[in-house]
């Protein structure tokens, strides 16, 4: 199969470097029950300076979970790092998956340092397993050495797409993963990719299938955000199916690229699921210019709902808008003066801004600035009610969310509305429209701008004895020692820090 010529061979890359001649895919992760992370974090980065891109999955992955990203993604090769004494099992059963769902050409490294003796090495290697890395292999070949020889035998074009033979989610999976990987490969394989997409096409595909494009900037938490949507789009809709496209940058210099928005991903392991990750490449936006192309493979191959994840975008950014049909933007309390949301431009653009990490300081000031700034670019009323404005205060990190479960109503609802679809969320979980930010999440000194004086002493009182999380207006660790101080002890004696309860530590 022809593929795209790997931006590594037209870069500046270390002198003597091996330069790879196609676009090389590694799924990298630590094994089941495992935590020893360090070592698959040090070779995932070698790998990315290499010029490969990776697609990092974390520690304590099952061999099915790393089997079916590795299908999904189109990916060359699987390095996987062992040390919890099962490499024996787990690296057998890691063939036989790969063999059972056709995609037996994925090469698998391994290592585990002492762990693996060089009996079990030769066991796994005459098993197929491409090859395992021993102590005396890093001595011998040194880190750069192994990396080198992990991209020589995974620099090969993956094999081309064949049309669905059974039912089973991985047959269709490895169809949409190949064809998208010829998408990638550019005008090269155009007439090879658009034959591959008619292959795609699904007779009960969906006649509408709204695509939601999730933008912000880096670090904003869009992945952890999209994963939290995808989980509750599932359990909200059981006879539907969602796919995600996400892109990350690729490095100028290496071509290498980290793809690690699967990392955050724990709901896209499932058979009604689909997840691409996706590197920019050449194009120097915040999108892939295979995107598009992606976005027509999916809706072939009969996915409901697409959700399209940018990479990190900058003030001016907005290319989402012209692939979606329902924009959203998601940012953080950390954008500076008030005046920098006037530079933002998917703020007048997006039909939800979602403000998350909302445990941070100043995250409730930021709200008010957002949603003054949202009224001043959609030209609506200034005395217009918070909760009639499309802005969220979300914690994606925080196990069923109230503000997440609140903006996924919306969002489904406002989706169902534009499309002419009319979906209604019946989810069965705790989550209101924004009244009063502070309802939305755990009330924390860090998170809300708090009033001063006694009042906020009592109701940190009443937040002790009462349990309730989302009890607004805590006070602050400094002001409620403060205020502790001020009163007076037993029998009109002075106070003391202890004199008083204070808010729970």
């Amino acid at each position: 199969m022809s593929v795209r010529t790997s931006p590594a061979s037209t870069s500046t890359v270390e002198a003597g470097a091996y330069r790879p001649e196609h676009a090389v895919r590694f799924v990298t992760a630590a094994s089941l029950f495992d935590g020893h992370d360090a070592a698959i974090n040090i070779f995932r980065r070698l790998l990315q300076r290499g010029g490969a891109e990776v697609i990092h999955l974390g520690h304590n992955r099952s061999a099915e979970d790393v089997v079916d990203a590795a299908i999904q993604e189109d990916a060359q090769g699987i390095a996987v790092s062992s040390y919890q004494g099962g490499h024996l099992e787990y690296f057998r059963y890691m063939k036989d998956l790969l063999a059972e769902k056709d995609a037996a050409h994925i090469k698998v490294f391994g290592g585990g340092g002492g762990v693996i003796v060089p009996d079990e090495i030769a066991e796994l290697q005459e098993y197929g397993v491409e090859r395992i890395y021993s102590p005396d292999d890093g001595r011998r070949m040194g880190l750069n050495g192994i990396i080198e020889d992990m991209i020589r035998r995974a620099d090969f074009a993956t094999p081309g797409p064949e049309p669905v033979k059974d039912e089973r989610p991985s047959a269709r999976w490895n169809l949409v993963a190949r064809t998208i990987t010829l998408a990638e490969a550019g005008d090269d394989a155009r007439a090879k990719f658009e034959e591959s997409l008619r292959d795609c096409a699904v007779k009960d595909a969906p006649a509408i299938q709204p695509v939601i494009g999730i933008t912000g900037t880096g670090g904003a938490g869009k992945s952890c955000l999209t994963d939290e949507l995808v989980r509750r789009f599932l359990r909200d809709f059981d006879d539907k199916r969602i796919a995600v496209l996400s892109v990350d940058p690729s490095r100028r210099r290496t071509g290498g690229a980290l793809l690690g928005d699967r990392l955050r991903m724990n709901a896209v392991h499932h058979e009604r699921a689909y997840m691409r990750s996706m590197a920019t490449r050449e194009n120097r936006g915040e999108l892939s210019a295979a995107i598009q192309d992606a976005i027509r493979v999916v809706k072939a191959a009969g996915y409901d709902l697409i959700i399209v994840e940018t990479s990190g975008i900058g003030q001016s950014d907005s290319a989402i808008v012209d692939i979606c049909d329902v924009p959203v933007y998601v940012m953080t309390s950390e954008f500076g003066a008030a005046s920098q949301l006037e530079k933002i431009e998917m703020i007048e653009l997006a039909d939800f801004v979602v403000v998350n990490k909302f445990d941070r300081r100043g995250s409730a000031d930021a709200h008010r600035d957002v949603s003054k700034q949202l009224r001043r670019e959609k030209g609506l009323d200034p005395q217009t009610p918070v909760e009639d404005l499309p802005v969220f205060g979300t914690m994606a990190s925080r196990f069923n969310d109230p503000g997440v479960n609140g903006f996924y109503r919306a969002l489904i609802e406002f989706v169902g509305a534009k499309t002419g679809l009319g979906w209604k969320s019946s989810l069965d979980a705790p989550g209101q429209q924004i009244t009063d930010v502070r309802q939305t999440i755990i009330a924390t000194p860090q998170c809300l701008s708090w009033r001063s004086g006694p009042e906020r002493a009592r109701q940190a009182r009443v937040h002790r004895r009462t349990g309730d999380h989302r009890a607004p207006d805590l006070p602050s660790r400094r002001c409620a020692r403060r205020h502790r101080r001020r009163q007076p002890g037993p029998a009109g004696t002075s106070g003391s820090p202890r004199s008083a309860p204070g808010p729970a530590r």
